[in-house]
């Protein structure tokens, strides 16, 4: 019995010996040597064990590895002065203007706790906000060291906080880059407030024994084209298209699909034709139905386009026409006249078309910076049960309604669909991509059914 103890106790040394050799110090705690400054003037020193940065400038500062990564795992501490923004730039580069792009953890002390959220700094605006995740919103606590953990492996990108997982995500964008410690920018009288970085080691080898499982309850946004993460699959999430073939949809009202107006290319589903008018568009309809489910997909606008997700569609609403049904708006809000119309704002992206504005609800002041411009992928979420729907745009949920309330009845009295009996109310119904006679493209389209 002893010596089998003994064996089981090297057998963990032996472990714990192996995982400790795969991890190497960022910081010598001596120098900066391996480090330069990018961007603006802000302050870099050492103190003690620790690399102190301190705002100074309106224009963000970077202190970045010399050295890239690419599949990596990386563990640092934070302090920060709680009346600033700070954050950890990995697989990033610079532009030829000396402009810091790629991804970056969130240090995010104030009330919004998007700390260990993940943005894409100087691209593409906020990947991972935590709208998508409140548990993690608690888990950064002010006025103390606040430990991180980065991992970035292949498409997946895990953040944690203090052990507790906020940020879960699959994209290809960046493979690799340089990593970077960032002094936010700060309007005049704002100098000299200090972000503190210290015990900061990253492991390169032998990283995925080294990962941590991800908890299933913690929301996977996948950014990828047309597949299922092992989480999605055992959450029961289907690809409603599979990127390949016409397989499960088809034209409304018909049999088949309409070839003269959809193309398959690339994994990417588009309006073949644009510029016609709405009258020649053709829609296309799921053959299936659904009643309680969560949808999840991008989408790309090409300039002043417009089309829409419709969903608990019922075609005989309209047996000789278009689909009528509940409307997730897609449009370039810009350059489409439709923006101005309807009801302050109510035909805009993500409203529900011609009823309720899209507007971020639950995290106002965030303004619109949840849209994506013009040829970049934007991520639809829609999530219908029961009553209660939900449209969420790039992480952002911004429409909230129960479509069984009086006050829904009251708006779909005073909106286009007045006349036609029951509207928005369907037990279940088809899901609908809206051609509207302009070039856009979808792709990643899955759903899962509760």
């Amino acid at each position: 019995m002893m010596t089998r103890i003994c064996l089981f106790l090297l057998f963990i040394f032996s472990i714990s010996v192996s995982a400790q050799e795969n991890w190497t110090p960022l910081f010598n705690g001596n120098d900066l040597s391996g480090w330069k400054i990018l961007g603006g003037v802000a302050d870099y020193s050492i103190e003690g064990n620790e690399i102190v940065g301190r705002t100074r400038g309106r224009s963000n500062t970077f202190l970045t590895t010399e050295k890239e990564y690419g599949d990596f795992i990386l563990e640092l501490e934070v302090w920060v002065d709680a009346r600033m923004n700070s954050g950890m730039q990995f697989r990033s580069a610079v532009n030829e203007q000396g402009r810091v792009y790629g991804y970056q953890a969130e240090i995010d002390p104030g009330p919004r706790a998007y700390s260990g959220g993940l943005y894409d700094e100087g691209r593409r605006d906020w990947l991972y906000p935590l709208s998508l995740n409140p548990k993690g919103q608690k888990a950064f606590v002010n006025g103390q060291w606040n430990k991180y953990r980065i991992e970035a492996i292949g498409m997946d990108i895990r953040i944690w906080v203090n052990g507790i997982c906020t940020t879960k995500l699959r994209d290809d964008v960046s493979p690799s880059g340089f990593i970077g410690l960032q002094v936010h920018g700060v309007p005049d009288g704002q100098e000299g407030r200090e972000v503190k970085w210290r015990n900061i080691r990253i492991a390169t080898s032998g990283v995925e024994e080294l990962s941590w499982p991800t908890p299933l309850d913690i929301y996977e946004l996948d950014l990828t084209n047309n597949g299922l993460t092992e989480s999605e699959k055992r959450l029961g999430w289907q690809m409603l298209w599979d990127g390949k073939t016409t397989q499960g949809w088809r034209e409304i009202h018909e049999t088949g699909f309409p070839e003269s107006r959809w193309a398959l290319e690339n994994g990417e589903l588009r309006v073949k034709s644009g510029g016609q008018s709405t009258s020649n568009g053709v829609d296309l309809v799921t053959e299936k139905s659904f009643r309680n489910f969560e949808l999840s997909l991008q989408f790309k606008l090409t300039k002043g386009a417009n089309s829409g997700i419709k969903y608990l569609v019922n075609e005989d609403l309209n047996p000789e026409g278009g689909a009528i049904g509940l409307e997730y708006q897609i449009l370039d809000n810009q350059n489409h006249p439709d923006a101005k119309k309807g009801i302050n704002g109510n035909r805009t992206i993500a409203s529900l078309y011609d009823m309720i504005p899209a507007e971020n609800l639950s995290y106002a002041g965030m303004g619109r910076r949840f849209m994506r411009l013009v040829g970049a992928w934007n991520h639809a979420r829609i999530i219908v049960k029961d009553g209660w729907v939900e449209h969420w745009l790039n992480g952002f949920k911004v429409v909230e309604y129960d479509r069984f309330s009086p006050l829904f009845k009251a708006m779909v009295a005073k909106s286009k669909y007045k006349d036609w009996p029951n509207f928005g109310r369907e037990k279940s119904g088809h899901i609908v991509l809206q051609d509207h006679g302009d070039n856009v493209v979808y792709r990643n389209i899955k759903i899962r059914e509760f």
